[in-house]
């Protein structure tokens, strides 16, 4: 006999092994990474490499990543201070609604890029989120553009080329255009454009006042240093990433950090493909740099990775145009391409989308395999928000929704749950008068839901319901921008952080972090009402007759409480204001069905 507790007790016990094994196997998995990690290198840029074919091949890691040390063994140099490279050489400054840097005229470079609208924490002092970084730092993060050419002879840009600028700041409506002219009759200008958001407009041209003709192949790439602290939820990826001939491509950063596609396995990778159209960047948990190609053209797109020595992992994104160009004496080329350089917002990205016409720009957003629930959650969340002025209330509002739309369902799987709690004492008589028989048992049973028009199993719609939902919502709160650092009321801050007051700090009291292992007892308010309105909820429902059943369900919101402590605080929120609804709902229905009278 299917039995309704035997369902609920599955499905409780299977979330909570999830819950459990993301929280107790990955967070040490990745704070390990982490401190393996060493981040200090001192650059050296080699020239592009060409092809046997006339093909250059796409940028290597040689170009953008350091050279293996010339002795054995030996130790990087120690790494140069951030804003002491800023102030080295010379440099256009960017001033834009919400962006703010520089780009280095030694190279042509876009490696200094702060991101105006986000801090680092809640704090009203908070530095802003530094996104982009000189190639000599230790966490050198830059992207540039550039051409190959198919006759290495030609005299190309390289890492130390000095360009002029026409201009002193690039911003809004202020486009600056660079210039360098080779010495053979050839003179590379790269103009840039920046909007209101995160997307500059790179367009770059070359003319040809010598005597022969050169075939130049344009090239966009994005270099970084180090392997950054990635989160431990298993659904969220972090490092390489694109869309290539429609199809999404994610690279992992090693074979520690990744279950699918891995670049360093074998300490060295490479991931190659052809495309015609897309984009490919480097993303993190709420920031996304990307390359957005000519979407007319061709492009061999790469991912890459290389370790020169002493843990230092360097990876780099790159595109190269196919075909090339043909550069005729008294003529000129031209190109554009795109850099996007920011966060992760929802429209934002399918602005540019629209805009730019680049296919699946907004799944740069970890939305999963589950985007069909998450995607529209996030949308609905947002609109709530614009009336509600506060996620934490679009949080709640959303919630009534939900019950609102899944009313009928529920109504009928409470009054199941009604029929089934008055025929409790039956049900407790036939099991003590058969306990030796189960067959008869069974068969009694069966007969006794069968003669009251009770369904074991309809009362586990409301479970059933609840955790896509649930699962949804948890995505949501972690991948999509707009959570990060959302305040609610009183001490909560952040939606997408835990409740920052714990027991161990005696709610507030004592201005302490606790870490590790320890930090799954701290646990907070929040948790404590989600886990009393579950206890309560479960009261109401019909009680297993058995007890090992009975010790098992009475537990399960202790275990819960202690499970959700470190989860997002929204979450929290979410599921003690539905256990509420719900106790609402489920109360009045089996008033009205006599559930609670003796029988």
């Amino acid at each position: 006999m299917i039995d309704q507790r035997n369902l609920v007790i599955a499905i409780a016990l299977s979330l909570v092994v999830i819950l459990a094994w993301s929280f107790l196997y990955d967070v040490p998995r990745v704070e390990r990474e982490r401190a393996r990690q060493q981040q200090a290198v001192e650059q050296q840029v080699g020239e592009r490499p060409t092809a046997g074919t006339g093909q250059p091949a796409a940028p290597t890691p040689a170009d953008a990543l350091p050279a293996a040390p010339t002795t054995a063994g030996a130790e990087p140099g120690p790494a140069m201070d951030r804003a002491a490279l800023l102030e080295a050489g010379p440099r256009v400054a960017i001033a834009s609604p919400r962006l703010e840097g520089s780009i280095s005229l030694t190279g042509a470079r876009i490696d200094d890029l702060s991101l105006i609208d986000y801090r680092v924490t809640v704090a009203p002092d908070s530095p802003e989120i530094i996104l982009l970084s000189p190639s000599e730092a230790p966490d050198a993060y830059f992207a540039d553009f550039g051409w190959a050419a198919a006759d290495p002879s030609v005299v190309l840009p390289r890492a130390d080329t000095v360009w002029q600028a026409d201009g002193e700041i690039l911003g809004l409506y202020q486009p600056v255009t660079l210039t360098w002219d080779n010495g053979q009759g050839l003179t590379f200008i790269q103009s840039y454009e920046v909007d209101e958001n995160y997307l500059f407009t790179v367009t770059q041209r070359v003319e040809n006042t010598g005597v022969a003709s050169v075939t130049l192949f344009p090239y966009g790439r994005i270099s970084r240093t180090g392997t950054p602290k990635v989160s431990p939820w298993w659904f969220m990826h972090e490092g390489p990433v694109g869309v290539l001939n429609g199809t999404l491509k994610e690279a992992y950063y090693d074979d520690e950090t990744c279950w699918f596609s891995c670049l360093n396995v074998q300490g060295e990778g490479q991931i190659q493909e052809t495309s015609v159209g897309g984009w490919i960047g480097i993303k993190d948990q709420y920031w996304l740099v990307a390359l957005v190609p000519d979407q007319g053209s061709a492009f061999e797109a790469r991912f890459t990775y290389r370790n020169p020595g002493q843990g230092i992992d360097k990876y780099q994104v790159d595109y190269v145009e196919q075909g090339g160009q043909v550069l005729a004496p008294g003529t000129a080329i031209q190109t554009t391409s795109y850099l996007f350089a920011g966060a992760k917002e929802v429209r934002v990205l399918e602005g540019y989308a629209d805009e730019l016409g680049v296919e699946r720009f907004h799944m740069a957003i970890d939305f999963t395999k589950f985007y069909f629930l998450t995607i529209p959650l996030h949308k609905v969340l947002l609109f709530f928000y614009g009336l509600l002025g506060n996620y934490g209330l679009a949080i709640l509002l959303l919630t009534v929704i939900i019950k609102i739309v899944f009313f009928p369902l529920a109504n009928r799987s409470y009054r199941a749950m009604s029929r089934m709690k008055k025929l409790q004492p039956k049900m407790v008589k036939i099991r003590e008068r058969f306990k030796d028989d189960k067959q008869k048992m069974n068969q009694e049973l069966m007969a006794l839901y069968k003669r009251e028009k009770a369904n074991p199993v309809s009362g586990c719609l409301p479970v059933l319901i609840q955790i896509p939902v649930f699962f949804s919502l948890y995505i949501v709160l972690f991948v999509t921008i707009e959570m990060r650092q959302a305040p609610f009321f009183g001490w909560v801050k952040d939606l997408a952080a835990p409740d920052p007051l714990g027991l161990l700090t005696l709610f507030g009291l004592f201005d302490w972090e606790p870490s590790g292992m320890i930090a799954a007892i701290n646990i907070g308010v929040w948790p404590i009402i989600m886990g009393v309105t579950m206890y309560l909820q479960m009261k109401l429902n019909p009680q297993p007759a058995d007890p090992v059943q009975a010790k098992l369900f009475a537990i399960l919101p202790f275990v819960f409480t202690f499970i959700l402590a470190r989860f997002p605080v929204g979450l929290v929120i979410y599921w003690a204001w539905n256990n509420l609804l719900s106790m609402a709902q489920q109360w009045m229905i089996m008033k009205r069905a006599g559930a609670f009278r003796p029988s």
